[in-house]
């Protein structure tokens, strides 16, 4: 079951039709400014793939300092089919029930996915942000969908993401001359704090640190 932030209890679709109308239903619920107070946590979220199988982790760090304090990894079935635009409903799942697991409760989340820079302006950082109440951001390793030009080559040069007309996210040089990431608001954020946030949590690598940690939880297990 899935749970509105009006705190209504809401099935979890069993058809891609019904996952687009409970995207259509939950977008208007995504907040687009900050509301956030003081980050001195920061997670992120990631999931695997076997046969049959998800498994989902989450990873919670300090800020500023990305010391790791807590990691949940956990498995399920997968009980929803691969369909483009609907990436959620295969992951959120698993991953809302890792985050339930959590001693500390994250300030903010990131999220490896996309967030408004989906095709119904809901994609996976929205539907954990909303579902789950928390400032979340998404980051993408790739561009789904919008037209964009390439940002500078130096770190923190960044370009926005554009579709019909509208600004759904940034594609951002996290490392100098290496390829942008794409970021997009997931929820109680808004899309320039959300840079700053990425920029922070990105160290050495052209992911952030807490994205990193938890696809690298998220792998350590058999594959079926």
């Amino acid at each position: 079951m899935t749970k509105s932030k009006a705190g209504s209890r809401l099935p979890w679709p069993r058809s891609p039709a019904e996952a687009r109308q409970l995207q259509e239903r939950l977008r208007g619920q995504v907040v687009t400014e900050d509301q956030l107070g003081v980050v001195r946590r920061v997670a992120g979220v990631d999931a695997h793939y076997g046969t049959d199988r998800i498994w989902a982790a989450v990873v919670v760090m300090t800020m500023p300092d990305l010391v790791t304090i807590e990691s949940v990894q956990i498995d399920r079935p997968l009980a929803f089919p691969y369909v483009p635009g609907l990436l959620s409903f295969r992951e959120a799942p698993a991953i809302l029930d890792a985050m339930r697991r959590l001693s500390n409760r994250p300030d903010l989340l990131l999220v490896d996915g996309q967030g408004l820079a989906h095709p119904r302006r809901f994609g996976l950082a929205c539907h954990l942000g909303v579902l789950g109440d928390v400032p979340t951001i998404g980051v993408a390793k790739s561009c789904l969908i919008g037209a964009y030009q390439q940002p500078g080559v130096e770190r923190g040069a960044w370009s926005e993401l554009v579709d019909r007309g509208e600004t759904i996210g940034a594609v951002l040089r996290t490392r100098s001359a290496v390829r942008p990431v794409f970021v997009s608001i997931g929820h109680r954020i808004s899309l320039k704090t959300a840079i700053d946030f990425v920029l922070r949590c990105t160290d050495r690598f052209r992911l952030p640190e807490p994205i990193r940690a938890a696809d690298a939880l998220s792998r350590q297990h058999p594959i079926g």
